[in-house]
């Protein structure tokens, strides 16, 4: 790519949703600033979703948008106006490179609205990969389409494309990039729980299929506590935030965390000792800031969205995996948490 021959290339990244793609698509931003260090990297997204780009290292611009909201008044005046300042900002600058992570008809064409330098192209996914979300039309949208082997883990997906899209190799394990700022919400008020390390269960998802029974979760937090560990619960919306509540409510020592923006969570999450969640958006967040983590995954997807190191791991069972496997699973971590 001559652009990445450029001292400052200008890049933009295209990753609109959902939550835990975008978070997948960090790794790739870390990879670009390795490998070109004096890169201008801008990151167009969802705008539920800016604020948690803003923490990922690397990146100089968010451009937020709200696809998700605009299409359901496409020609009201207020939609009028926010398309037209979108724009605005979003052609500010020239791009060298605009990758198209996403994959989609709407990624690629909001990606064609992106003005590039006299040398810049717009790159994006040539073909599908396992169990990833895809649409032919977007291969056509960009200038160069990019083919990967099909069966890719989704952080490697993201990581490969930038790379054959810039011309660099990559070199080592993904590294995410997600910042931990200081607007998490204190324990202060709860002092019981503030005195003992804090382990999230994350036990929300968009997929009812992707849920572990609720006898689970509580027997879990039971055990938590009597190994000495205080127990948070997240939730995004009012069903989520009952079943905390009722998790809660049979455990000696819990904190049901209140509703947050994703930064503040985020930040509250990076003050845990550890987590424990299901395969979501939420999930991923505590990987990305390198947490002691248990994935419990229904499905056998673990090889797509999972991991597997020192300080993570995902299990896997049907219907789904049993509480001592999820258990034998976090006590594999929790050692040097207890001792650090």
């Amino acid at each position: 790519m001559k652009a990445a021959k450029r001292q400052e290339p200008r890049i933009l990244i295209v990753k609109l949703s959902s939550l835990g793609d975008v978070v997948h698509a960090m790794a790739a931003v870390q990879d670009i600033r390795r490998a070109l260090p004096q890169a201008h990297i801008d990151w167009l997204v969802e705008h539920s979703f800016a604020p948690l780009v803003a923490r990922c290292h690397g990146v100089e611009r968010v451009i937020p948008c709200a696809l998700r909201r605009w299409r359901k008044h496409p020609l009201a005046r207020q939609t009028r106006q926010e398309w037209a300042e979108f724009k605005a900002v979003l052609q500010l600058h020239a791009y060298d490179a605009v990758i198209d992570l996403q994959g989609l008809t709407k990624s690629a064409l909001v990606a064609r609205l992106a003005r590039t330098s006299s040398t810049g192209l717009r790159y994006g996914l040539g073909n599908a990969t396992d169990g990833s979300s895809y649409e032919a039309p977007a291969r056509w949208l960009v200038d160069r389409p990019i083919r990967l082997e099909p069966h890719v883990h989704v952080v490697e997906r993201s990581r490969l494309l930038c790379a054959a899209a810039l011309g660099y190799s990559l070199d080592g394990p993904a590294h995410f990039g997600l910042q931990a700022g200081g607007s998490g919400v204190s324990a202060v008020g709860n002092p019981f729980v503030a005195r003992k390390p804090l382990v999230a269960l994350v036990h929300g998802t968009s997929r009812a299929d992707k849920e572990w029974p609720l006898a689970h979760w509580v027997a879990l937090g039971q055990r938590l506590n009597h190994e000495g560990f205080g127990v948070v619960l997240a939730h995004g919306n009012a069903a989520e935030k009952a079943r905390s509540e009722e998790i809660a409510k049979q455990l000696s020592t819990a904190w049901v965390w209140p509703s947050m923006p994703l930064d503040v969570l985020a930040d509250t999450m990076a003050r845990c000792a550890g987590v424990i969640g299901v395969d979501s958006g939420l999930s991923h967040i505590a990987v990305a800031l390198g947490l002691p983590h248990v994935q419990i995954y229904n499905f056998d997807t673990a090889w797509r969205t999972g991991v597997h190191n020192a300080r993570q791991v995902s299990v896997f069972g049907q219907p789904y995996p049993g509480l001592d496997t999820v258990w034998q699973a976090w006590q594999g971590l929790a050692t040097p948490v207890l001792s650090r």
